[in-house]
């Protein structure tokens, strides 16, 4: 480990300002200590399995065939390589910082490495909204996938005016227990999931393969077709803003799909989350981070071949249309249960992973005193049992009680957001902080980084203004308590380390 020389002085010396930084070292330093030491178990075919198992969900059976069938036609599968490569950009920066810095906390975690205090907790307040909400709103796709497979029994029960979720509370409270009881036991409970889901997957290629018909695939890219893209703040920001009508099908079409089907690789970057966990991290999270993103982009890029070959397109029109309907139209309707085992079984591991994301970026903004400092402690299995308790609770009640809806795009517009100050970052680290020591590289630095700023902003600018507004409230409120609380009771926990060092070195 470096020692704080002339390059990183200068850090610790802007303790007053909202855009002061903490050094790598003092972030590597607090990893040491004893009431908030997470166990290190995890290794890169642990990472591995966690990403594929957050990325593997619902959108491998739903999100492909609705696609295909409004927007892009047998296309999508070119829109899946489109999302793949700026996710692939992306993730690139992911590992050489996570290798880099490896730190619980992710994004958050390298913003105040490179960008200051006030970026850091922005980011961070955002990661609690990715994770906290999309773990609600996977919790409920969970029951409804549950609903099918018990068959009579609804999951879904009403207590006066309220609708009460009890298979969405059921699996996140499995899920806390998980968590808390230790890493370890999740990664191998997730692994188990995992493989099946994904043998479910394979199951409905190989399958599906013997029902194409060439000809499906005819026109790749359909004709362009007059199509609304919304009115008003339920259009996309760049048709808000540039007045251009909507369209499917088409070159359009296809870049809007890309748009679309790139939140189905949304969590790969969970795995940054738990390199605090990891057995030699600069080895082991850039193969978890793209290995798990290159093994699901497989899958899907065969999903959606088979499915576009196996019927027409213009047939899985419509908001209703899934992977079980082209099996469906082919007279296979025992696929149905098999594809709704296998989605049940994707979106366990969903939960869990999306969850234990929540936990450790919650973990060090508290270790960073930007939250309750109280929060960080961990337990006797080396896991912050408080905090995964508090994420379980909430998440739980938000599942069980709130139906989420269209606050499903919010979590995009945090997870593109992250992903934009990742790409800067790795550039800012590099210039500032050469002297560090990194287990991998993002090549062409800095054409990839750049080249992953412009596509993440490019989606950016495609959900709809709606999504940015709430996005931007949901900001403000960050800000205030980040003025109101956080920021004193940061530097209260600076002081507090300082004397804590400072006496050491007197004894």
């Amino acid at each position: 480990m470096h020692e704080e020389g002339a390059g990183n002085s200068k850090q610790p010396a802007r303790r007053s300002g909202i855009f002061r930084t903490k050094s790598v070292e003092q972030s590597m330093r607090d990893t040491d200590e004893p009431d908030t030491k997470l166990r290190k178990d995890l290794t890169s075919w642990d990472l591995t399995v966690f990403g594929v198992a957050v990325v593997i969900g619902a959108g491998i059976f739903t999100l492909t065939a609705r696609t295909a069938g409004n927007v892009a036609g047998p296309s999508v599968s070119l829109a899946f390589v489109l999302a793949a490569v700026a996710c692939g950009l992306a993730a690139l920066c992911y590992a050489e910082f996570a290798s880099t810095v490896p730190v619980a906390g992710s994004a958050y975690t390298f913003s105040y490495a490179t960008f200051g205090e006030f970026i850091a907790w922005i980011i961070g307040w955002d990661l609690i909204l990715e994770f906290a909400l999309a773990s609600s709103v996977v919790a409920k796709g969970w029951s409804l996938y549950l609903g099918e497979v018990l068959g009579s029994a609804s999951p879904t029960i009403e207590i006066g005016s309220l609708n009460f979720d009890w298979g969405a509370l059921l699996i996140v409270l499995i899920i806390t227990a998980l968590l808390a009881t230790g890493t370890k036991l999740s990664s191998r409970v997730s692994f188990v999931i995992t493989a099946i889901k994904v043998a479910v997957v394979l199951l409905v290629v190989v399958v599906g393969a013997f029902y194409i018909k060439t000809d499906n695939y005819s026109p790749y890219i359909p004709p362009s077709e007059p199509g609304s893209t919304g009115e008003g703040i339920h259009q996309s920001l760049f048709s808000f803003v540039t007045g251009a009508g909507g369209s499917t099908f088409g070159w359009y079409g296809l870049l809007a799909a890309a748009s679309l089907v790139f939140f189905a690789f949304i969590g790969f970057d969970v795995v940054a989350t738990t390199a605090e966990e990891t057995k030699q991290p600069q080895k082991a999270l850039p193969r978890g981070i793209l290995g798990s993103l290159a093994i699901v982009t497989v899958l899907y890029v065969a999903v959606t071949l088979v499915l576009t070959g196996m019927v027409k397109y213009t047939e899985l029109a419509g908001d209703s249309s899934t992977l079980a309907t082209a099996f469906e139209l082919n007279g296979l309707t025992w696929a149905k249960n098999i594809i709704s085992f296998g989605a049940l079984a994707g979106l366990t591991t969903v939960v869990m992973v999306l969850m234990l994301g929540q936990t450790r970026v919650l973990f060090a903004m508290s270790r960073d005193g930007l939250a309750p400092r109280g929060l960080a402690r961990t337990g006797r299995r080396g896991t912050p049992v408080r905090i995964t308790l508090l994420v379980g609770f909430v998440v739980a009640v938000l599942a069980a009680f709130f139906p989420i809806g269209t606050l499903e795009e919010m979590v995009n517009s945090g997870t593109l957001f992250a992903f934009v100050l990742v790409s800067i970052g790795v550039i800012v680290l590099r210039r500032t902080r050469p002297d560090l020591p990194r287990g991998f590289k993002v090549p062409l630095m800095p054409v990839i980084p750049i080249l992953a700023v412009v596509a993440c902003l490019w989606l950016m600018i495609n959900l709809s203004v709606e999504t940015w507004i709430r996005f931007l409230v949901w900001m403000a409120i960050g800000v205030a308590i980040y003025f109101l609380y956080s920021r004193r009771n940061a530097e209260k926990t600076i002081r507090e380390r300082e004397q804590s060092i400072a006496q050491a070195a007197r004894e």
